[in-house]
C-alpha cells in the first residue's frame, strides 16, 4: 500500500470516528503560530520547515480530495496518533499549496497542478507578442542588370520575412525586442497570443551594441496593454527557476523551463549566431531557447523580467540546452541611453532615469553636466516640463530633443515631499567631449585612424606615460568596446572617477631588422 491511498484510507475512517479522535483546535492553532515545532496528542514533537498556515477555515474536501478506496483489511488499523499526524500533514499540504494560488478564494477547490510556474506564465503571456517583420529587397543577377539598362526592364522587389518575439513594458504599447529581429525591415507587426488581430509596430529606437530594440504599438484603437514588470538588477539566483516565452519557429506562445545556469556568461567567439556581439555578459540557462525566441523574456518565478532571450549555441558543435539572454541590467542600461541617457541625440543632458516607473524618476546625475549643474539628484521625482506633465519616458526623451542647446527648460521636480523648480539647458556634447578631455583624464591625446585611433602626443608623467605608451601605438578598443567616434571614447573616460581605470586594447609594431612584428594586448590606465 502506497502513502497516498493509506493517507486517503486515514481520512475515511478519521471521518466515521470524528468523536473518538478529532484533533483538538488547541493543537491546531500550536501548529500554525509554530511551522518549526509541531506537537500531537500522543506528545509527539515534529521538526517542520512547512510556512505559517494561511486559512484556518479549509474545508475537509479541501484536505483530502478524492474518494477513498474501500478497504476493508483487518490488519490495517491506524492509532489516533497516526490520525492526528495524518491530519495535520495534509493540513500544511493544502496550506502550501494554496500558498502558490493567491488568486483562490478561501474555500474554493483546489488544483494542484497550479505552482509557481503556471501562476507567473499566467502574469506574463499577455505581455508577450509574435513579431513579424518584413523587408523589400531589390536583387539583380547580371543578366538582368543588362535588360534593365538597354530596355528598362525592372524586376520587382521581393519581400523578405523575419519572425521574432518581443515583450511589452509600458501600458501605452512600448514593445522590447532584439535588434536583430527587426533590423532593416520596412514593415513590422505584432500580435498578441489571445488575439487574431495583427498590430502595427513602429521602430523608435534601436541600441546595436546591446542588441535591444524598442518598438511602439499603433492600434487602430485606443488600447491598455498589459505591461511585464522589471526585476532589480542583480536580483539573480544562480540555479534558480526560469521560464522562456516567445515564438519559436512561429508557433505562436510558446513556453519553456529551465534554470538560471550562469549569471555572467561571456559569448563565445564567434558569436552563439554566427555574428559578433558586443555584450559583455549574458545569462546562460537550459530552457530551452530556438529560433523565433529572440527578443522574448526570460522571467523569474515571480513572474518578473530578468532578461531578454538572444541566442543558443549551436547544436551542431555539440551543445545542448546552452541558451544565452541579455540581463535586465543591459536592458535597463540601453533604455536609458538610448531614451534618456546622457545624452538625448547629440546634446547632453548627464542623468538617466529608472525604466517602467511613473513618475519619471531620476536613477543617476553626472557630475559637472547640465542636469547636475540645474540641481538635479538621484530619486528626484519629475512632475512637469514646461508647465506640463513629462508622460512617459519617450514623451520626456523627445521634449528635451526638441528643446535642444538653445532653450532652458522649466522643470518641476518633488524632493522628499517637498516640490522644487529648476531650470535645465543642454549642451552639445560635441563642444564637451573632445579629445583634449581625453588628454586631461588619460595623458594622451588621439586622433582616427583605420582601426581605431592612433596615439598622436603622450603627457610627461601622465597616466599614459607611466603605462609606457608612445606615439604611433594604435588604441583598437575602450574597456573591450570597439568604437570609431571620439565623442563615445571622451564619455566613456569622463564617467571614471579619479583614480578609476580604463582598459585599452593596443597594437604596436615594432621594426626588427627588415621585418615589422605586431604585438596586441590590453593596457590599463587609472584616470585622474
Amino acid at each position: 500500500m502506497d502513502f497516498g491511498t493509506a493517507l486517503l484510507d486515514v481520512k475515511r475512517q478519521y471521518a466515521g470516528r470524528a468523536s473518538q479522535d478529532i484533533i483538538s483546535r488547541r493543537v491546531l492553532r500550536s501548529a500554525l503560530r509554530s511551522p518549526a515545532s509541531l506537537s500531537t496528542p500522543s506528545g509527539l514533537t515534529l521538526r517542520s520547515s512547512s510556512p505559517p498556515a494561511i486559512y484556518m477555515n479549509i474545508p475537509s474536501a479541501a484536505v483530502v480530495s478524492a474518494h477513498a478506496q474501500d478497504m476493508r483489511a483487518d490488519f490495517f488499523r491506524p492509532s489516533a496518533a497516526a490520525l492526528s499526524l495524518a491530519a495535520v500533514l495534509a493540513l500544511a499540504l493544502a496550506v502550501s499549496v494554496r500558498a502558490v494560488e493567491p488568486d483562490a478564494a478561501p474555500g474554493a477547490p483546489l488544483d494542484i497542478r497550479r505552482d509557481a510556474t503556471v501562476a507567473a506564465v499566467e502574469r506574463v503571456m499577455p505581455s508577450v507578442v509574435n513579431i513579424a517583420s518584413r523587408t523589400w529587397v531589390s536583387a539583380e543577377t547580371p543578366y538582368e542588370r543588362r535588360l534593365r539598362e538597354f530596355y528598362g526592364y525592372r524586376k520587382e522587389p521581393e519581400a523578405r520575412y523575419s519572425r521574432g518575439s518581443g515583450v511589452v513594458i509600458s501600458e501605452d504599447g512600448y514593445v522590447l525586442t532584439n535588434v536583430h529581429v527587426v533590423q532593416g525591415a520596412d514593415d513590422v507587426w505584432v500580435k498578441f497570443n489571445d488575439d487574431a488581430e495583427e498590430i502595427q509596430a513602429e521602430r523608435i529606437a534601436l541600441n546595436e551594441d546591446k542588441d535591444i530594440a524598442l518598438l511602439k504599438l499603433k492600434p487602430k484603437t485606443p488600447h491598455k496593454f498589459r505591461a511585464v514588470k522589471f526585476a532589480k538588477d542583480d536580483d539573480l539566483l544562480l540555479g534558480e527557476t526560469v521560464i522562456a516565452l516567445g515564438n519559436p519557429f512561429n508557433l505562436g506562445g510558446s513556453v519553456s523551463k529551465g534554470i538560471l545556469s550562469s549569471k555572467s556568461r561571456r559569448a563565445p567567439e564567434p558569436g552563439a549566431t554566427g555574428e559578433r556581439l558586443d555584450i559583455a555578459d549574458w545569462l546562460q540557462t537550459d530552457a530551452a531557447i530556438n529560433p523565433g525566441n529572440s527578443g522574448g523574456p526570460l522571467v523569474n518565478l515571480r513572474g518578473e523580467l530578468i532578461g531578454l532571450n538572444v541566442a543558443v549555441l549551436r547544436p551542431d558543435i555539440g551543445a545542448q540546452g546552452i541558451g544565452f539572454a541579455i540581463p535586465i541590467k543591459r536592458v535597463n542600461q540601453a533604455l536609458a541611453e538610448t531614451l534618456t541617457g546622457e545624452s538625448i541625440g547629440r546634446f547632453w543632458f548627464g542623468a538617466r532615469l529608472k525604466p517602467g516607473l511613473r513618475p519619471l524618476t531620476v536613477q543617476s546625475v553626472q557630475p559637472g553636466s547640465p542636469a547636475a549643474n540645474a540641481g538635479l539628484r538621484a530619486e528626484d521625482a519629475i512632475l512637469g516640463v514646461d508647465g506640463r506633465p513629462p508622460g512617459s519616458v519617450i514623451d520626456f526623451n523627445r521634449a528635451l530633443a526638441a528643446a535642444g542647446d538653445s532653450h532652458e527648460m522649466k522643470l518641476s521636480v518633488r524632493r522628499g515631499g517637498e516640490t522644487r523648480g529648476l531650470a535645465l539647458q543642454l549642451v552639445d556634447e560635441r563642444a564637451f567631449f573632445t579629445s583634449d578631455l581625453i588628454r586631461r583624464r588619460l595623458g594622451l591625446t588621439l586622433r582616427p585612424a583605420q582601426g581605431g585611433f592612433q596615439i598622436e602626443s603622450v603627457d610627461r608623467n601622465g597616466p599614459a606615460a607611466a603605462a609606457k605608451l608612445q606615439p604611433g601605438h594604435l588604441v583598437t578598443s575602450i574597456d573591450g568596446q570597439r568604437t570609431d567616434d571620439l565623442v563615445a571614447v571622451a564619455k566613456l573616460v569622463h564617467s571614471k572617477a579619479r583614480g578609476g581605470e580604463v582598459e585599452l586594447g593596443v597594437v604596436v609594431l615594432e621594426r626588427v631588422g627588415f621585418a615589422w612584428r605586431r604585438y596586441a594586448g590590453d593596457v590599463t590606465l587609472k584616470t585622474r
